[in-house]
C-alpha cells in the first residue's frame, strides 16, 4: 500500500461517520495529497489535480467550492481527528514506560517520531507546508500541541529535575530546545539530505548525547 493510500483510508473511516466518500472523491484526496505534498498547495492547481484523479475539474468544483477547500478536507480531520490522537496515544506510551534515565526517555520519543514521520510522510509535509500560512491550521495545530503534547512532556521533564538529572532550568525552555533538535533531526534525515548515507542508530545516539552535553568540547582540568 502506498503512502497516501493509507491517508486516504483513514480519511474514508472519518467520513463514514458523517458522509462516504464517492470513488472519485476518494481519487481526488489521494491526487491532491500527492500534488499538494510534492509541490506544496500554492504551486498546485486543481486542473492537474484533476487530472492526476482521472476527473473533470468541474468534478472537483463540485465536491470543493475551492482550492483551499480542498486542502481543508484533507488537512482538518487529519488534525482533530487524526494528528492529535495519534501524538496523544504515541506519547502516551511513550510517557507510561520505565526509564532508566532521561537519554533513555530521549531515545524513546526520537525513535517514535523518527517512525511516525516516515509512515506518514506526504501528509506531514503538507502540514509542514501549509501551518504557517493557514491561521485556522496554525491555531488548531497550537492547541493540539499545548493541551495534549507539550503539558505531558512537562511532566516528565520536571521528574528528572527532581532526580538531579536535568538541569534547573523553566521546563518549557528544556522542551523547546528538545523539540527543535528532534524535529530538526527527523526533518534532515526524512526530507532535507535523505539520500545521505546516516547510520540511524548513531545518529540518534549522538542527537541525545549533543542534547544532554551540547557541541563543545569538555575543558581540561587545570594543573
Amino acid at each position: 500500500m502506498q503512502p497516501t493510500e493509507h491517508w486516504v483510508e483513514e480519511l474514508l473511516k472519518l467520513n463514514d461517520q458523517e458522509e462516504k466518500m464517492t470513488d472519485k472523491q476518494m481519487r481526488i484526496i489521494q491526487s491532491a495529497v500527492e500534488i499538494f505534498s510534492e509541490k506544496g498547495y500554492a504551486a498546485s492547481s486543481t486542473s492537474e489535480i484533476a487530472q492526476k484523479a482521472g476527473v473533470a475539474e468541474g468534478t472537483i468544483f463540485r465536491h470543493y467550492k475551492t482550492k483551499k477547500d480542498l486542502l481543508l478536507s484533507i488537512v482538518a480531520p487529519i488534525m482533530s481527528k487524526l494528528i492529535g490522537p495519534f501524538i496523544i496515544r504515541d506519547f502516551t506510551k511513550v510517557i507510561d514506560a520505565p526509564y532508566t534515565t532521561y537519554e533513555d526517555f530521549l531515545r524513546a520519543i526520537i525513535r517514535n517520531r523518527l517512525d511516525y514521520a516516515r509512515s506518514n510522510l506526504p501528509v506531514l509535509k503538507i502540514l509542514m507546508q501549509e501551518i504557517p500560512f493557514q491561521e485556522d491550521l496554525k491555531k488548531q495545530f497550537k492547541e493540539l500541541a499545548t493541551k495534549q503534547v507539550v503539558s505531558r512532556i512537562i511532566k516528565v521533564v520536571e521528574l528528572y529535575q527532581q532526580k538531579g538529572t536535568v538541569i534547573t532550568v523553566p521546563p518549557l525552555s528544556i522542551i523547546r530546545f528538545m523539540i527543535s533538535v528532534i524535529f530538526g533531526f527527523v526533518m534532515t534525515l526524512l526530507i532535507i539530505l535523505p539520500e545521505a548515507e546516516w547510520d540511524e542508530n548513531e545518529e540518534i545516539e549522538l542527537t541525545i548525547q549533543m542534547i544532554m552535553h551540547g557541541i563543545a568540547h569538555p575543558a581540561s582540568d587545570p594543573a
